[in-house]
């Protein structure tokens, strides 16, 4: 298994660099040379396996030999032992064919701990194997972050800063990253909003002399291991309600589209999923893509579910590399048409293709406030604002009651709650590990949205 870019300008890599590295040098994202199948008979043989072993039956195909069998189950059994719930990615049924798919029972209480608990693993045997440091920059519009930092924090081959849009993030996921007293682990609190944040990161990420001097390092969805950990939660969810003898349907509350497109995988590797819907919020890019063809980036606008607070979607990027069979310099023209143009679209056919999964929707404030009323009214269910978008557009473009619909609750309800009372009058409590948060002293560095002030700040850390 080797990796290549999608900008095709990149060197085909290995996976172990792939997960140190992140991003290629030709500006793209890493993505496998071909895509490993497994049976109808391997997938119905996880029914009834511990979450960690089926996660080692998924990802082991994208290793290569990187990693031997033994230390990777290690790894992973490890990553997932102090989860709060046993099974990880738990369903919970609401009525008739409707589920909800809880990601948060990780340390941060966000559906980012999947993917980073093991990142941190990972990163910690590949750097001690290979006698490596690197610096790790990365954005976030909330979970990202504190997900990133709890994996990483007094890890001794790391150093980790973590850009996040200043007044922009709930309190909890504020505190969450800069009560965080570990000598490796830096907040920055850029002056604009999260795509900002993730264009520095970017610009940082293209300057060749600056990521070899300083090592750099991603974790944000553009690393690869993330996407191929999150696809493990789409397997373990479809086989309890029936895969691969049934179809099942997911609506994924997304702005980054990573988790969305690791739903792509698994339906990739073989897994029977129905429909993948693409649920956002007012920032209504991808919504807008899928119904016209159009990638249009417009201003964020603030919204009860900032994690989703997002114009440009990096992993798109991915989607496209695929619909447009491995074409790179195609990919790569339309990031250069999206720079100069603010824009591009692609034809028909295209759009027709990427319309045999994916539906998508945008879902208004006062629906997402709605959602959540009536799931605490109707089932004595308290969920998040993003949660509360997946739900609502799950049920406006699911239209096929005898397939199961599972929406995936990205977080915890304590991590939003003034949207949580503001809904439901109820104010929702924080897990025992976390009581002491609100109190906590923080550590947090104040940035204009400038590169060359990041880039000092950065390097002034090591």
């Amino acid at each position: 298994m080797k990796y290549v870019s999608t900008r095709g300008g990149a060197p085909a890599i290995a996976f172990d660099e792939v997960v140190l590295s992140g991003m290629a040098p030709d500006g793209g994202l890493y993505l496998p040379d071909h895509w490993p199948a497994l049976s109808e008979e391997a997938i119905a043989a996880m029914a009834g396996e511990c979450y960690a072993e089926v996660a080692v039956r998924v990802m082991t195909p994208f290793l290569g030999d990187a990693i031997d069998h033994e230390t990777f189950r290690g790894i992973v059994e490890d990553a997932y032992a102090g989860f709060a719930n046993h099974a990880v990615a738990p369903l919970r049924q609401i009525d008739g064919s409707e589920w909800l798919m809880e990601l948060f029972h990780g340390p941060t209480l966000a559906f980012k701990d999947v993917a980073l608990q093991l990142l941190g693993r990972l990163f910690e045997h590949l750097l001690e194997k290979k006698g490596r440091h690197v610096t790790i920059v990365g954005a976030t519009s909330g979970d990202t972050g504190s997900a990133a930092i709890e994996a990483f924090k007094g890890r001794e081959h790391v150093t980790i800063v973590i850009l996040h849009p200043h007044g922009r993030v709930s309190e909890v996921q504020r505190r969450q990253m800069t009560t965080v007293d570990a000598p490796n682990v830096h907040n920055v609190a850029i002056d604009g909003n999260f795509d900002d944040c993730q264009a520095l990161v970017k610009e940082l990420f293209a300057d060749a002399a600056f990521r070899e001097e300083i090592g750099l390092a991603a974790v944000n969805s553009i690393n690869w291991a993330r996407v191929m950990a999150q696809a493990v939660y789409y397997f373990t969810a479809a086989v309890a309600l029936g895969a691969p003898g049934r179809r099942v349907a997911f609506s994924v509350p997304t702005g980054n589209f990573g988790d969305v497109f690791a739903g792509y995988v698994a339906a990739r590797m073989g897994l029977p999923i129905e429909r993948l819907i693409v649920a956002t919020n007012r920032n209504d890019i991808l919504a807008r893509f899928f119904d016209s063809g159009q990638y249009v980036p417009g201003d964020v606008s603030p919204t009860l579910s900032p994690s989703m607070d997002i114009q440009v979607a990096s992993n798109f990027e991915r989607l496209l590399f695929d619909l447009f069979d491995g074409d790179g310099a195609r990919v790569a023209a339309l990031m250069d048409t999206l720079k100069s143009a603010r824009r591009f679209g692609v034809d028909e056919g295209v759009l027709d293709r990427a319309r045999t999964l994916f539906d998508s929707t945008s879902v208004a404030e006062e629906d997402t406030i709605e959602t959540m009323r009536r799931l605490y009214s109707d089932y004595a269910l308290t969920i998040d604002p993003h949660t509360a978008v997946g739900v609502a557009a799950g049920r406006v473009r699911h239209h096929m009651p005898a397939t199961p619909l599972v929406t995936l609750s990205t977080a915890h309800p304590a991590k939003f709650p003034d949207a949580v009372v503001k809904a439901t009058g109820v104010h929702p409590a924080l897990p025992p590990h976390l009581d002491a948060l609100m109190t906590l002293p923080e550590r947090c560095t104040p940035l204009a949205n400038d590169l060359a002030k990041l880039r000092d700040y950065i390097r002034r850390l090591n």
